[in-house]
Order: C-alpha cells, then sequence, then structure tokens
C-alpha cells in the first residue's frame, strides 16, 4: 500500500479559517487522506468539511487535541456526530472507546504523556513504548498516532521503538516538513504522516510556497518513496520499429514486427495476439476466411486459432500485443 500522506487543514493545532478553500486545492491534486483538529471551526462548519472530503473521494480524519476528560469526550462526541473515517490523537481509550463502539469510526489514539498546547510528548523512549504497547493492545484500537517530532528523544530510535513493539499501524504527526524527515518516517516502519503547517506556511522544499507547490512536491516525494513513480518516457512508433525494441506490461509483451512476405501458419497455445497495423496493410489469413487490415485498425486473434499475416505490398509495421507464456515451474 505505501507509505501514507495526510495532509491536515490545521496550523498550529487549530483547523485553519480557509480550510474549504484549502481542501479543494488538494482534492484536485490528487490527495486522498485529509484531515482537520476539532477546534478553529464551529461545528457545523467541520460537518461541511467532513461531508465535502468524502464526495470528494477522501478518506476524513480529525485528530483531538483536548488536554482533560471532559474536553476529550466531548470531542469524540464530536468526532461521531460529525461523521469521520479516522479518529487520531487523544489519550483517554476508556473514555473515547464506548463513544465510538458502533460508528465504525477508526481509533488511533497517542501513546505516550502529551500536555501543553501545540501538543508535546513527554516521556522516555522506553516509557513511550510501555505506553504504546497497552494502548495498541485494546479490542478498538486500530493503530496509534505518534507525536515523535514533539518528542525531545532520539526521534528515529522513538519511532523504530514504538513500530517494532506494536503490530497495528503507527502514523506519525508533528513537524515533518523535509524529504529526508518522511524517508526516516518510512524507514521506522510507520503506515504514514501528517503534514499540516508546514506545508500552509510553505516550509516545505518545492518550487514555491504556495499550497499547490507545497502539496506537488510531498506528493512527489511519498510516491518516489512508495516506488509509484514509472520510469518509463514516451516513444516514437517509428524509432520503435528502426530499433525492434519492446516492452512489457503487466503479463503483456508490446513488440513491433515489420511483415515483408507472408508468416508461416501458426498459432499461439497461451494468449490471444493483438496485431495492430501502423504503416502499411495487412492480410490476416484464417482456415475459413481473410481478412484485410488497413493502417490504424487492428485485429484480435484467439489462442489456439491457426492464421498466417501477409504484408500487402512490399512492407507492414505492426504493433504486436501478446500475452507472455506461463513460466515453467
Amino acid at each position: 500500500m505505501g507509505l501514507r500522506f495526510i495532509f491536515m487543514l490545521t496550523r498550529n493545532d487549530r483547523t485553519v479559517p480557509d480550510a474549504s478553500q484549502q481542501l479543494q486545492t488538494a482534492l484536485g491534486l490528487g490527495v486522498r487522506h485529509i484531515g482537520f483538529k476539532d477546534i478553529g471551526l464551529p461545528l457545523e462548519q467541520l460537518k461541511g468539511l467532513n461531508a465535502a472530503i468524502k464526495a470528494g473521494g477522501a478518506t476524513s480524519y480529525l485528530e483531538v487535541v483536548s488536554l482533560d476528560r471532559e474536553s476529550e469526550i466531548v470531542s469524540a462526541k464530536a468526532a461521531a456526530e460529525i461523521g469521520v473515517d479516522v479518529l487520531l490523537g487523544g489519550t483517554r481509550v476508556d473514555d473515547v472507546l464506548p463513544i465510538i463502539n458502533s460508528t465504525g469510526i477508526q481509533y488511533f489514539p497517542f501513546p505516550g504523556r502529551i500536555t501543553g498546547h501545540p501538543s508535546v510528548l513527554e516521556g522516555t523512549i522506553e516509557e513511550i513504548v510501555e505506553s504504546a504497547k497497552a494502548i495498541a493492545g485494546r479490542a478498538g484500537v486500530h493503530g496509534l498516532d505518534l507525536l515523535a517530532y514533539r518528542s525531545a528523544q532520539n526521534v528515529p530510535k522513538l519511532m523504530k521503538a514504538v513500530c517494532a513493539a506494536v503490530s497495528k499501524p503507527v502514523f506519525i504527526a508533528g513537524s515533518i516538513a523535509t524529504p529526508e524527515r518522511i524517508a526516516v518516517v518510512q524507514g521506522a516502519g510507520a503506515a504514514g504522516f501528517t503534514i499540516g503547517t508546514a506545508a500552509l506556511d510553505g516550509k516545505y522544499p518545492a518550487d514555491g510556497n504556495d499550497v499547490p507547490s507545497q502539496l506537488t512536491a510531498i506528493i512527489r516525494d511519498v510516491a518516489a518513496l512508495n516506488k509509484h513513480l514509472s520510469p518509463i518516457r514516451k516513444k516514437s512508433l517509428a524509432a520503435a520499429f528502426a530499433g525492434g525494441v519492446g516492452e512489457p506490461l503487466n503479463n503483456t509483451q508490446i513488440n513491433v514486427a515489420v511483415f515483408k512476405d507472408a508468416s508461416n501458419w501458426s498459432f499461439r497455445a497461451h494468449g490471444d495476439e493483438l496485431f495492430f497495423v501502423h504503416r502499411g496493410r495487412l492480410l490476416m489469413k484464417f482456415r475459413d476466411r481473410e481478412e484485410t487490415i488497413d493502417q490504424g485498425e487492428f485485429i484480435v486473434v484467439p489462442r489456439g486459432v491457426e492464421h498466417c499475416a501477409v504484408a500487402v505490398g512490399e512492407e507492414c509495421e505492426v504493433l504486436l500485443a501478446t500475452a507472455a507464456a506461463p513460466s515453467a515451474e
């Protein structure tokens, strides 16, 4: 699945006033995981924001920043009323689970001791790991939201220790603003990470400080880490015929062929074969008929069917798509 980038419509742990505008920018760029905080906008606006995220085909996240029990209970009830897909943060698992138990909301609370606003993660690595193990072991907890970069500890070591200690996915939050930090997050074994303030304030290394440039750079860097960037460039058919090159496509081999005379009668035992005429004309002989394929046309020959391809004229350039033969075991 790859490392997940969650774009938070937040600055300094508050949902930004122009969240709706920034949301449309994110959706337009193909961001599919988008979150916000439970403070910064009225509840009705947060409901509208959540509805817009889902209407755009994205997964919605709400991150709790409440510091006391009463406020966290209110936030959990708000998450249920808003109808988010994922609830991030908070530390009072016993109070939150009964509230969201029947809602279908996935729950990723904070491990460790959280203080202050913006939130800070306190405690030693050992203490945070023990907290992570205890919380992740609870039924109804789907994973963890680790404020790694809000900790005074060795952050890479902390992330690796927590990810190794639990079997559930871990999201990393707090002050991730460089591709190097994203790479460290992936190397630690985390499932995803959040970025909010850095992108909204133009702090991420990109071609511009505007939000579209920031998100484009983050998406590109995550795609590179996930090995989701294509190394294949466009090619000219004329150059392909000149070089006689082919390309694999899943279980299909794309080849080029130049027919000058008649080919031998043959059939393919495994998979159909497509003949696309790039230049010239091709006569396809079958046992019951003949078909002429003109330039720009194609014909599919099913597996097991005997055929004989003949160039009409001096030569015919054909693009061939064939299923690869199964490998011998």
